[in-house]
């Protein structure tokens, strides 16, 4: 052991397992007496470098041992980690306790908030909980570094800085000056100022006192003064050692000495640039405060079976040297530059790479006892690798954590907040009664069976808002009928003249009459949380209050079970507690931001079911670890190394007078946990060459050790092969034209006048929708499309001519109703309006004309049928007026255009025809007589204004017209040659038979249109 005042000083190289390697030495330095190791302490960066340290004495033992006292430095708990090397009978006062993060958190929103109004720049509460934490975590910076915030007020600002910064400078200077005032009212200091005045007591006591046993600093690479000081005391300590990974102590002293850090130069008055983005910088810049040189550390004694090659290491470093140093590369000997036992694999996709490790942590369980571990920054990767690996029921967790946010509690309390914001629209209201945590058990099946028969009537144009809208929605319409806006179906308005066999096309009457019977049970448990949102700002704390109580009583216990659950419901208590110290009247808007973003800063790792042998670690999580096969996954730019997170409050250069860590040393330092990570046995790295948006830039690391190997850089051909094999399908044999031929006894023989261009233009879609009983849904919360302005005007006419006799003075006031429903979207409104009324007013002129002229409305929206052909025609007109010489008009009503003489001339749009083939034949109630006029009243644009009348006739076939007195009998005549074809035939329902008359796409996908269409027909 050292003797007292001489510094005890090691390293051990990055090709050395550093757990391991520290476990050999101490159990070698204790000789044979096990209480001699027992009475020791080994201080160490974190809570997971325990569990690594651990598990290294328990390999590096033979039997029973007594472990040392390990204690990570960075533990809020300090003092009562050390236990009594720390005793407050030493005669220092007690130093107090720290703020609890989250109470900071508040108040310094609550300030920001305050300063912000002030300054004319108000924020939300969201807003300000946001930046309330960068503002802390620069706080903690200039705490951690010792830095005077009364510095701020010495710079000189020059006009280089710009003003958005000059703004934020001073706004941060304003809170740091209340700040102080809030500390001392709450008798509590800074987290970061605790945690300096434990590790400054600590050596304080040390130096008086030395301790009894050992004590060991190991892979400490904080480089804060405090940390700096407490390892000069412990490596000077009679049995104290300072034990470092990875200083670079072969380094070429050009290069090290380039590293920095820099004073001013007193010539130009400038900061030379540090090169913070080194493996080493931030070891050199601890090494400088703790006033020791390189020179004095020794290599630490003791190896393991997981160390890899000093060739190796070597390499490495060399591949990581400074950017005005890689010139040398060239002139390198070939054991300067092996990578032997590193690979790499190249993907496709992010996918692909998740598929590529799966399938390597899978191969390293085929032998015994073999050990390997992913380390990745990108959760999304190693969440994707642990789904995988359940292809083979393995359980692998994630050590690293999942943010609480993407839990199923976190978006449960989420979706709770977003759908009383946005006063339970569809969206957000089936996202929150279909999440899994609501009503589990045995209430579950019934729960879920309503908010099916819900999200059925939901679809469409959304109703109005709040429950309230709900309850309207659902309730029976007046008349039989359904109002603007509804949300039917955007089927053929001629769905309702014929039966729909199958559930899928089931009327909507029967889904709105469950979900009326089911929605009251949903309603009662979301009326409170609605009559508290509803009331403009509010208290945090009885926001969050509702919030907890309504979530309770959705999900019962289940809600806080498990990690996850207790995380949340730990999270909402201590918020409750602490909101009243933030912002004092918070917006409904601001609370589903504010609790994901508080929610993302909460990591929940979960302990059950890991498995021995594999493991995926985060970064952090990774250092001091060691496996057989360590795969580093994620090596793209932006990735590993991660775009560092600019400082909202200081610029670059206020940072770099104030003395703060630059942006780019986390760039350093996730170059030296790559360094690391490469020490294993045997590593595997990692990237896809394109990411879920555009082609991926391979990492700088990546690059540095391809080119320093440039030949010998292995590549995993097998891997990347395997990978790309698992999943192939083969070769691909595109879908043949459709042609199916079901038996006679399952053709329909009943059809509606709509469907019979289906029939004739698509016979496969007319198969999917009336034989396979498919139909698609509109969108939940869908815009207004043009069928629902379609369906809208024809209830407006309708309701008009019903109840208003057609009264041409009482059409306006409906339609303006229509518009004023609060369901109308806004813009839709605004812009429809003006063309609408305009259309409007030219059919109240169009009525009084044909009353002028003898011309009567005889019936509106009545349905009939007749047979022809052996099947039963269905059809409902728009309206049938009585012509002057006693004939029949046939009027339809069209928001678009009317059909074209082209499809007329081939034998489709033939609708009106066969709606008077009906009339004629007495098929509708009420009305005989001969259909003599064909009319499409069109409320589209003609001309200078809005409506018009057109017609598909001509008493005497001008213009390639039919002839007025045969249209129902050519009309008829088609109509029957397809019922005889495809209904009482056996003709195939082939898909797309005439393309240019199917404009119909809902069926496309399911007959696999892209795969055969435009390949010639066999």
């Amino acid at each position: 052991m050292a003797e007292r005042g001489k510094p005890a000083l090691f390293t051990i190289p990055a090709h050395r397992a550093f757990a391991d390697a520290l476990a050999t030495g101490l159990i070698r330095r204790a000789g044979g007496d096990r209480m001699r190791l027992a009475r020791g302490l080994v201080l160490l960066p974190n809570n997971r470098a325990k569990r690594a340290v651990t598990d290294a004495f328990v390999r590096a033992s033979e039997g029973g041992l007594l472990l040392p006292r390990l204690v990570a430095i960075g533990d809020p708990e300090l003092d009562e980690a050390v236990g009594s090397a720390i005793d407050p009978a030493a005669g220092d006062d007690t130093v107090p306790p720290a703020v609890p993060p989250l109470q900071r958190r508040m108040i310094l929103a609550r300030l920001v908030a305050e300063e912000r109004a002030k300054a004319g720049q108000p924020v939300d509460a969201a807003e300000a909980v946001r930046l309330a934490g960068e503002l802390a975590r620069t706080l903690d910076q200039l705490l951690v570094e010792e830095v005077r915030p009364s510095r701020l007020r010495e710079l000189e600002l020059t006009e280089e800085l710009s003003s958005h910064w000059q703004k934020s400078l001073a706004l941060f200077g304003i809170v740091l000056d209340r700040w102080p005032g809030e500390l001392q009212r709450l008798g509590r200091i800074d987290l970061a100022t605790r945690r300096a005045l434990l590790l400054d007591r600590l050596a304080a006591r040390w130096r008086v006192a030395p301790p009894d046993g050992f004590v060991c600093a190991a892979g400490v690479i904080d480089s804060a003064p405090s940390v700096a000081r407490l390892l000069r005391c412990v490596s000077e300590l009679p049995e104290g050692m300072v034990v470092l990974a990875d200083l670079a102590t072969g380094m070429d002293d050009d290069e090290w000495a380039a590293l920095g850090p820099h004073a001013p130069d007193p010539v130009t008055a400038r900061r030379k640039r540090s090169i913070e983005t080194h493996p080493q910088f931030h070891l050199k810049l601890l090494l400088e405060r703790m006033s020791v040189n390189r020179a004095e550390f020794a290599t630490w004694r003791g190896g393991s079976d997981h160390d890899a090659t000093v060739d190796r290491g070597r390499a490495v470093a060399n591949a990581l040297a400074p950017a005005a140093f890689t010139g040398k590369w060239t002139t390198l000997e070939a054991d300067q530059r092996r990578l032997a036992g590193i690979a790499a694999a190249e993907l496709a996709t992010p996918a692909e790479e998740a598929q590529a490790i799966a399938l390597a942590l899978r191969q390293v369980l085929e032998t015994e006892r073999r050990t390997a571990a992913l380390v990745t920054p990108d959760r999304g990767l190693a969440r994707r690798v642990a789904a995988h690996m359940r292809r083979w029921n393995i359980e692998i967790d994630d050590t690293a954590g999942r943010p609480l946010s993407i839990l199923p509690p976190g978006t449960l309390l989420t979706a709770l907040a977003e759908a009383a914001v946005q006063r339970f629209a569809p969206l957000a209201l089936l996202a929150l009664i279909k999440h899994p945590l609501v009503q589990t058990g045995a209430p579950r099946a019934a729960w879920l069976e309503g908010a099916r028969s819900l999200d059925r009537v939901m679809r469409g144009p959304r109703p109005a808002a709040g429950l309230a809208g709900i309850d309207a929605h659902l309730s029976p319409p007046l008349n039989g009928r359904e109002g603007p806006g509804v949300g039917a179906e955007t089927q053929d308005r001629s769905a309702q003249d014929q039966p729909t066999p199958g559930a899928s096309l089931s009327g909507r009457g029967a889904r709105s009459a469950a979900a009326a019977a089911w929605w009251p049970q949903a309603r009662a448990l979301l009326a409170p949380v609605e009559a508290l949102f509803a009331g403009g700002a509010q208290p945090l704390p009885a926001m969050i209050a509702a919030l907890r109580e309504t979530a309770q009583t959705l999900c019962g216990d289940e809600l806080w079970s498990g990690p996850a659950g207790r995380a949340a419901a730990e999270l909402l208590s201590e918020l409750e507690v602490q909101a009243a110290a933030g912002p004092a009247l918070v917006e409904p808007e601001s609370l589903a931001p504010l609790l994901k973003t508080l929610m993302d800063e909460v990591a929940v790792r979960l302990q059950q079911g890991r498995h021995p042998r594999l493991a995926i670690y985060g970064l952090i999580e990774a250092r001091l670890q060691t496996a057989d096969l360590m795969i580093l996954g994620g090596l793209n730019e932006g990735t590993w190394p991660g775009q560092p997170a600019p400082d909202p409050w200081l610029a670059p250069r206020i940072r770099s007078e104030l003395g703060l860590p630059g942006l780019e040393r986390r760039v350093g330092l996730a170059a030296h946990d790559l360094a690391g990570a490469l020490g294993a046995p045997n590593a595997l790295m990692t990237r896809a060459r394109r990411d879920a948006k555009s082609p991926a830039i391979a990492s700088r690391f990546w690059l540095r050790l391809q080119a320093l190997a440039a030949e010998r850089f292995d590549r995993a051909r097998d891997l990347e092969g395997w990978t790309r094999a698992l999943d192939d399908t083969g070769e691909h044999v595109p879908a043949e034209h459709p042609r199916p031929s079901p038996p006679a006894e399952l053709r329909p023989t009943r059809i509606a006048v709509t469907d019979v261009d289906r029939l004739k233009a698509d016979p496969y879609a007319f198969y999917a929708k009336r034989i396979l009983r498919l139909a698609a849904l509109d969108p939940v919360d869908a815009d207004p499309s043009a069928a629902w302005r379609g369906t809208a005007v024809h209830d407006v006419l309708e309701a008009w001519a019903r109840e208003d006799k057609c009264d041409p003075a009482a059409l306006r006031p409906r339609a303006l109703a229509m518009l004023a429903d609060e369901r109308t979207h806004p813009m839709m409104r605004a812009l429809w309006q003006p063309r609408l009324m305009e259309a409007i007013d030219w059919i109240s002129a169009k009525i009084i004309e044909g009353a002028e002229s003898g011309r009567s409305v005889l019936a509106v929206e009545q349905e009939g049928k007749m047979s022809i052909a052996g099947v039963t025609l269905t059809g409902k007109f728009d309206r049938i007026d009585r012509m002057p010489g006693g004939g029949l008009a046939v009027i339809d009503y069209k928001t678009g255009q009317p059909p074209s003489a082209a499809a007329l001339r081939a034998g489709f749009s033939l609708q009106l025809g066969l709606l008077g083939l009906i009339a004629e034949y007495g098929g509708y109630d009420g009305i005989k007589g001969t259909a003599t006029a064909f009319e499409y009243w069109s409320l589209g644009r003609k001309g200078d204004g809005f409506g018009y009348v057109t017609t598909p006739v001509d008493p005497v076939g001008k213009r390639d017209r039919i002839p007025t007195a045969e249209f129902t009998q050519t009309a008829a005549h088609h109509f029957a040659e397809a019922a005889r074809a495809w209904l009482t035939g056996d003709a195939p329902f082939e898909a797309k038979l005439h393309p240019e008359f199917a404009p119909y796409a809902e069926y496309d996908q399911l007959m696999r249109l892209d795969e055969w269409y435009g390949r010639e027909r066999r």
